[in-house]
């Protein structure tokens, strides 16, 4: 996979920007708030068709009118696409060769990214929400429909609240909570089932990876853990079963706090080192080395499910990372994956490890080479 250009109009900073990206590597050096991180995270929205850094899309729209757009050419092992995406106040329309895909869940794979920035650690030691987020947004590149089914539950997930929390003369009518206990379920065991398997491949990947950074010292282990006892590697229908058992045993305290107790919405991952979860444990190095490892495990699960490297994103990371950090994830995407890297300078960059790259400097929303 190889994105060959990108157009921008009116994204955030971006007036009006088109530019080629011919190399393997290519390198955005300016200093900070210039438009590094915007151009990245237009090529990240490109793929899935919303923000890292924001849930609100008109925060992505710029000051000189009232939508804004990205495009861009892909090459893939099957041909090349043409991708343009628009963002106004009506909302996204996307279209992939001249064609507007009917829902947005068709356009999202037609590229793939993993992007890796400072935040990312939040995965390890931040809320269950970040790694929920962390979840979706990488299984949705790689599973058809994936996105649509958690629309869907979260539509069921809202309503079901609005139920529970409407003021019913002796409780709510069992036969109506039913009704939405089942929905709710139907929904959810096929996005926890999705995670499962991810989390079982991503375990595959990084705990090799992890142990290669560590020259073998620790050992890397992912825990899924869902809102109820999901088993080991249940089929659908018994899942479900064990769904409808909880929501049965939660169903007073839902009541009374009139929210949803049960679900992938309250699913959560757990990440353990030598034993010993990392969150809680873990040095800052540790909670990096276990980032960095997911996102090296990604590259390899993408192309694992789809046959092809994803684009590798990495926004201002690698002056965080200290030399073995840094030359493991250069050697790691050297030779397979185009990656597109902004810094404020080339001091704290191993530049003479990266081969075929382009240098742009990126100076108030203008990029030059």
């Amino acid at each position: 996979m190889f994105l060959t250009s990108i157009q921008l109009q009116n994204y955030r900073n971006y007036n009006e920007l088109d530019l080629t990206t011919p190399n393997k590597v290519n390198v955005f050096l300016g200093p900070n708030a210039q438009g590094k991180t915007n151009l990245l995270e237009a090529i990240f929205v490109l793929a899935l068709t919303k923000s890292h850094r924001t849930s609100k899309d008109k925060e992505l729209i710029g000051w000189q009118g009232d939508s804004a757009r990205i495009g861009g050419e892909v090459e893939k092992r099957y041909g090349s696409l043409k991708l343009d995406l628009l963002f106004s106040s009506q909302g996204k329309k996307a279209k992939i060769n001249g064609l507007e895909q009917r829902k947005l869940s068709d356009f999202i794979g037609s590229v793939n990214v993993v992007m890796f920035a400072p935040e990312d650690l939040e995965i390890v030691k931040g809320t269950p929400g970040v790694r929920r987020r962390f979840l979706d947004m990488e299984i949705a590149q790689v599973q058809p429909g994936y996105l649509h089914t958690l629309q869907q539950y979260g539509k069921v997930l809202q309503q079901r609240n609005n139920f529970l929390k409407a003021s019913f003369p002796g409780g709510p009518n069992s036969t109506m909570l039913e009704v939405w206990n089942m929905q709710l379920a139907e929904h959810g065991v096929k996005i926890m089932k999705k995670r499962q398997h991810f989390i079982h491949k991503l375990q595959m990947y990084a705990e090799q990876i992890h142990s290669g950074i560590t020259n073998g010292s620790e050992q890397l282990t992912i825990d899924y853990r869902p809102s109820f006892d999901a088993g080991a590697q249940e089929d659908e229908s018994v899942l479900f079963d064990r769904f409808m058992i909880k929501l049965t045993h939660v169903k007073d305290q839902e009541i009374r706090r009139g929210v949803t107790l049960v679900g992938p919405h309250r699913d959560d991952l757990a990440f353990f080192i030598n034993g010993k979860e990392a969150q809680i444990f873990g040095s800052q190095g540790q909670q990096r080395t276990t980032a960095l490892s997911l996102k090296l495990a990604e590259i390899e699960l993408i192309n694992e499910e789809i046959g092809e490297y994803p684009l590798l994103l990495l926004d201002d990371v690698l002056s965080e990372l200290d030399q073995n950090r840094q030359t493991q994830l250069i050697e790691t995407f050297q030779s397979k994956v185009q990656t597109f890297i902004t810094t404020t300078g080339l001091e704290s960059v191993n530049v003479s490890k990266l081969q075929d790259a382009g240098i742009y400097h990126v100076q108030g929303g203008r990029v030059t080479r």
